[in-house]
Formats: structure tokens, sequence, C-alpha cells
């Protein structure tokens, strides 16, 4: 027992003593690690102990120790509630449409820039579709208002000019959805193509000139060698888009939202869990409907990636 003891004891030095000399080796790079895990532990892992209020009744005064445990009361609530399943059926409509219409745009933005000879041409397209993404949908909300407007606005002069009714977009429950779609397309197509640009620079440019010499032409060489080349990182980013199918964009749904018109159609999961929090100050009621969609958005996930890894080889682990 001694020899065993005493050989475990001398392969943990020499572990010990391996480990000590890499920390040395790469300690510059550890230390450039360290502000970005304690923005972690100070904005991600302590916030999470507020999870438990959705397992209490909060009350203000007493904070979150003191406040006493219901269980699972408040998701009660949530399946009790009427008004959540008609919120939760707007979120889902308009999560679709975005997934539907907004995942695709960004893989069309990418090929069609790759395809482009002149450099200078290229990188002016690709910094101007990246552009919107920088200006916050406060600012973007109050430009698509005026632009939007039935009175004032310039695509209903135009609407006009050619002889058709003006459209209020922003306050028609018709229209309204279609403009959160358009719009959010519009200001995320250029980021989201930059992955795709990435990918799209990493195929062998031996594979066209092999298809060129098989008499492909374009349409046929981005089907058959770029779209192929790209596959396992369009899949990757479908799997991390299927989470979102229960997510909205607060920040575009809040500031273009007209609660006196649209609110049947307009109000999604995350201005609804605004107005319980912030509106009505049920913190306990609201964190268990946001508890309840990450839940949601992390199962989507999980079955989404184990059905690619099932008919394919790519997914996400």
């Amino acid at each position: 027992m001694n020899a065993v003891s005493q050989a475990t004891d001398l392969l943990a030095g020499k572990r010990f003593k391996s480990f000590a000399a890499r920390v040395r080796k790469h300690k510059l790079h550890l230390v450039m690690v360290l502000p970005v895990l304690a923005q972690f532990i100070i904005f991600k892992w302590i916030p999470l102990y507020g999870i438990s209020l959705a397992f209490k009744e909060f009350r203000i005064l007493d904070g979150i120790n003191a406040s006493p445990w219901v269980g699972f009361f408040n998701f009660q609530r949530i399946f009790r509630s009427l008004e959540f399943f008609r919120v939760f059926k707007n979120t889902v409509v308009l999560a679709s449409l975005n997934f539907v219409f907004g995942f695709p745009a960004p893989i069309i933005l990418a090929l069609m820039i790759n395809e482009l000879r002149g450099k200078t041409f290229k990188r002016v397209t690709q910094t101007i579709s990246y552009l919107p993404h920088f200006v916050s949908w406060v600012i973007l909300a109050g430009i698509f208002m005026d632009l939007l407007s039935p009175s004032r606005g310039p695509v209903n002069a135009i609407l006009k000019a050619i002889g058709l009714k003006p459209v209020f977009f922003l306050g028609e429950r018709t229209w309204f959805r279609p403009t959160l779609v358009i719009t959010n397309i519009w200001k995320g197509i250029g980021w989201g193509s930059i992955v795709y640009l990435a990918a799209l620079g990493g195929i062998n440019e031996e594979l066209y000139d092999a298809a060129r010499v098989d008499g492909c032409g374009r349409f046929k060489r981005i089907w058959h060698v770029t779209l192929p080349g790209i596959l396992p990182v369009v899949i990757i980013m479908l799997i991390l888009a299927s989470g979102n199918l229960v997510s909205d964009n607060f920040d575009q749904v809040f500031n273009l939202q007209n609660p006196g018109v649209v609110n049947n159609v307009g109000e999604v999961l995350g201005t609804y869990i605004y107005r319980q929090g912030m509106g009505n100050l049920d913190y306990s009621y609201s964190t268990a409907l946001e508890l309840f969609r990450n839940l949601i958005s992390l199962a989507l996930v999980m079955s989404t990636n184990k059905i690619s890894k099932t008919v394919g080889e790519y997914g996400l682990w």
C-alpha cells in the first residue's frame, strides 16, 4: 500500500508541476481572460440567484431571502392565464415569420457578395450592409415611424402617387407583423452574413476550377460547391436559431408597438413580461414567465441538435 501511495503522490506531484508550468507559460493569456471571466461571474452567474423569485411570493420590503416560498404557484398562474396563451401565440407566429424569412436572408446576401468581383465594391457593399446593426431600435423606431407615416411618410407618398391608398403600417393589424419582419431583416441581414462570408472564404478554390472544367455555370457552382461548403455552418446557425422560436426582439416590438391598435397581434412575451414586472410590479410572475421561456428555448435547441445528429453528421456537440 505504501508503494502505491507513494506512486500516486509522485504522479500527483508531476501533474501539479506540469499544470504550474503551463500556467507560467500562458500567464499573459490567462490575464487577458480574467476580465471576460469576471464579466460572466458578475453579470451572468451571480444574477442566477434571482431565479428563486419564480418560486416565491416576492415582497420588496422583505427582500428575496425573506420572501415566502410558494413552489410552482407562479407557473400554475401561467397556464391559467388566457392572456398568456394569446401572447404566446403572437410570439410564436412572429418568431416563425422571422425564422422562415429572416434565416435565409443573410445566406443569400453572403452568396451575392461572394459573387462580386470588384474588391472595392465588395468591401463597400459589406460595410453598408453592416451599418444598421449598430443603430439602436430607439433611433430606428423614430426613423421608421416617419418613413411609414400615413400622412407625411415618403413610402405612403409613393403609394398615393401611383394611385394607391395610404397604409398605416404600424397601426393596422394586417400590416404590423410584416413590417416587423421586414425591418428586422433589414437591420440584421448584413451582420448575420459575416459568419457565412467567413465560411465561404474557407472553400477550396480548386473545387470551383473543377466545376468550371465540368461545364458548371455560376448557379450550378453555387448549388454544387458553395452551398455544400458552408452546410456545416448553416446547420449550426440553424440549431442556434431554433431556440428563438419562442423569443422576440423586445427592443424592436416595444419601440414600434402601438398598444391602442395592434395590441392583439403586437403583444409578445418580451413586452408582456416587461408589463407584468415593471408595470404591475409582479416580479415573481414575470421571473416565472422568463424562466419558462428559457426552458422551452433550451429544449428546442437540444431537440434540433439531436435531430441534426440523427439525420446527418453535424451538431453543436
